[in-house]
């Protein structure tokens, strides 16, 4: 096909599938079978590949992500997202303190017209900045403090709602704000999924909608399904607004935005009253998690009037709804271990039905909460659904706790105590000073770490086992094939081709995988280990400052704070590990099973030409990957960082490198294409 005809073709494509994907996702009407939308989407695909040129960045090929990042840049918002303020009155009445408020802040009297609101529902989920320029979106921000968020634009271009190019007669410059959340439906589906999958499931919608949007790996958002209701404006230029935000959410709408249908115009207190009562007698059957309605003036003119107090608008007010409570009686108290080594006191309690679910256990958070609220054993205690997701103990109902005696005072429990040794492997419990959770030491032994701490040791940054997953980290663990690390170099073919969907093929290559990473680097090593709060570009500063492993296990505190980037909570984590007798078995077992690596190797690089600078990878190399750049950065002493700023001495820019070049620019920071690049590293 010739240019001029792809182009053609391509666009007419783009058009359709984009019309489709409204229909589908936004519209809930879809227009074409699965199969012809594949075909459509293989062709354009197919012609995008053929002639790079013609890809663009409104293009439905683009909603897959791109590499994952190496962290999230700031963005400082051009209008604040600001916060609305909460009636803490859940009864009608606050809806009617809300109307009277208005009212006395316009100077109305009886005789007046009642007000005019926009009533909408409280979204539970992630609050986005969409930035579209001439209807394209460049940029998606999350809200952050309020004054700079993070760009999480890459992710949330995976979300099939969000309209990569908007429709219609577009402004200028359009920023929309509006709530990514994650439907009840897809929750249910994306848990049974990563159940049978042996994966950890999320904790509820919210928490993973707002997990989703900060991975740093947008494939892993794309996994998980998230969708968008737009709610309200940032920065615009080039638009004359309308003249009521109710306009305003129907013209979003007709620029292709999602907006939710339950909504409504209403007139006065006794209609934001109505329209709560409404909602409520609708919440159960929602297809989304929310948690309250909320209520704008509708009169842009009087929402300008009315202004702001603090950092909340006058005209604006979250509604909430009583959270479902229920009395219940404590019958235990047991602690839970993470994955991660958090101890967690967790109340057994009497079964008691709670938001229309059956609650037998309730978290107590940490020790600290669980000695501030007293909860002990016997206790009745208040139960709530905590955001109508995680049961909670809200309170203890003191005049019910039982005594030793029927004319005593002295309770018959005693306050709840942290235990001093892991309930599953006998190791200590340290909870630092400066911290709320409490963990076991266990690290490397812990059978309730155990599955993690292997999926860590054989990630690709670390020892680099091709092939032990998830799925068969379970097995290998559940069957007690393995217990530490160390007994991965133990493995023989018979016993990994027993296990369930292994072939003999299979398990040869992965032993294979398990041989080759004998050899590592002392860097790799350290970070394979799992110490809490040391990442990788701290086992490198570590592997780098010490040169040898055996001098790291032997430095004190002082010493260890001496490594750049290593402050008084790190150095304790790495004399804490070093510090337990069965952390240094396993490493000494590795050490026997042959795994090595040069002493000293990593030492010597200090003296290169980069070495102590600060680098910035932006956009597509040509022949590098990012990990690979990273890689030859490192190896050099150099450091990269994830975002510019006026610390970076180098940005290392590749194709459609996108704001943090531009930032680079402005900073006047030196920026290098590939070959300068090589150049400068001696390549």
């Amino acid at each position: 096909m010739q240019l001029a005809d792809a182009a053609a073709r391509a666009e007419v494509l783009r058009r359709e599938i984009e019309r489709h994907n409204h229909a589908y996702y936004v519209l809930d009407r879809p227009t074409l079978p699965d199969a012809e939308y594949d075909r459509l989407f293989r062709e354009l695909q197919a012609i995008e590949v053929a002639h790079p040129q013609l890809l663009t960045a409104d293009s439905p090929t683009q909603r897959v992500g791109g590499k994952p990042l190496d962290g999230f840049s700031p963005v400082r918002h051009a209008v604040p997202m600001l916060s609305i303020r909460t009636e803490t009155d859940t009864e009608a009445s606050g809806a009617l303190a809300f109307d009277a408020r208005i009212r006395r802040e316009l100077g109305f009297g009886e005789s007046d017209p009642a007000v005019e609101y926009a009533a909408e529902l409280k979204f539970d989920g992630l609050a986005i900045n969409l930035r579209y320029e001439q209807g394209l979106l460049v940029q998606a921000a999350t809200r952050g403090d309020g004054e700079t968020g993070e760009e999480v634009t890459q992710n949330i271009r995976t979300v099939r709602q969000i309209p990569l190019r908007l429709s219609g007669k577009v402004p200028e410059l359009l920023e929309v704000r509006g709530e990514a959340y994650m439907s009840r439906a897809d929750f249910e589906r994306y848990n049974e999924r990563q159940r049978a999958q042996g994966k950890p499931a999320l904790v509820n919608p919210r928490n993973g909608a707002a997990g989703s949007v900060r991975q740093l790996d947008p494939a892993l958002c794309a996994a998980r399904p998230l969708s968008f209701y737009a709610y309200g404006l940032g920065d615009i230029a080039g638009w004359d607004l309308p003249t009521s935000h109710a306009d305003v959410l129907d013209a979003l709408a007709a620029f292709g935005l999602p907006v939710c249908e339950h909504r409504a115009v209403v007139r006065g207190g006794e209609g934001l009253v109505e329209f709560h009562a409404r909602i409520r007698e609708l919440r159960d059957t929602l297809p989304f998690d929310i948690d309250g309605v909320v209520y704008k003036v509708n009169s842009l003119a009087l929402q300008q009037r009315l202004g702001f107090v603090t950092r909340e608008p006058r005209w604006a007010v979250a509604h909430k709804y009583p959270a479902e409570e229920m009395l219940t009686t404590v019958e235990a108290i047991e602690v839970q271990v993470g994955r991660t080594g958090a101890i967690t006191p967790v109340a057994r309690l009497a079964p008691v039905f709670v938001g229309g679910v059956t609650v037998t256990n309730a978290t107590l958070h940490n020790e600290i909460e669980a000695r501030r609220k007293d909860v002990r054993v016997g206790d009745t205690v208040i139960v709530r659904r905590a955001g109508d997701v995680i049961p909670e103990v809200v309170s203890v109902v003191l005049e019910r706790r039982p005594k030793r005696d029927l004319l005593g005072d002295e309770p018959l429990h005693p306050p709840f105590e942290l235990p001093r040794l892991c309930p599953v492997c006998g190791s200590a419990v340290e909870r630092p000073e400066d911290e709320a959770i409490a963990r076991c030491t266990g690290g490397l032994i812990c059978p309730a770490q155990r599955k993690q701490a292997l999926l860590h040791f054989a990630g690709r940054r670390a020892m680099d086992i091709e092939g032990l997953g998830d799925k068969l980290v379970e097995q290998l663990v559940d069957n007690a094939i393995v217990k530490t690390p160390a007994d991965l170099y133990k493995l023989g073919l018979l016993a990994m081709a027993s296990l369930e969907r292994m072939a003999e093929k299979s398990a040869a290559n992965l032993l294979a995988a398990i041989d080759r990473s004998r050899q590592t680097t002392l860097a790799r090593f350290i970070f394979a280990l799992g110490i809490r709060n040391v990442g990788e570009a701290t086992a490198k500063d570590l592997a780098r400052f010490f040169g040898s492993l055996d001098a790291l296990m032997q430095a004190g505190m002082d010493r260890l704070q001496q490594v750049p980037d290593v402050g008084p909570v790190v150095a304790a984590s790495i004399a804490r590990f070093f510090a337990e007798p069965h952390n240094v078995e396993v490493i000494e077992q590795l050490r026997a099973a042959g795994v090595h690596w040069i002493e000293g190797e990593a030492a010597a690089v200090v003296s290169s030409p980069i070495s102590g600078k600060t680098f910035v990878l932006t956009g597509s190399l040509p022949t590098l990957s990012r990990d690979e750049a990273k890689d030859m950065i490192e190896a050099l002493g150099g450091k990269v960082a994830g975002s510019v700023s006026k610390k970076t001495d180098y940005v290392v820019a590749g194709f459609d490198a996108g704001t943090k070049l531009e930032k680079a620019q402005a900073l006047g920071l030196a920026i290098l294409d590939e070959i300068q690049f090589r150049e400068l590293i001696g390549q």
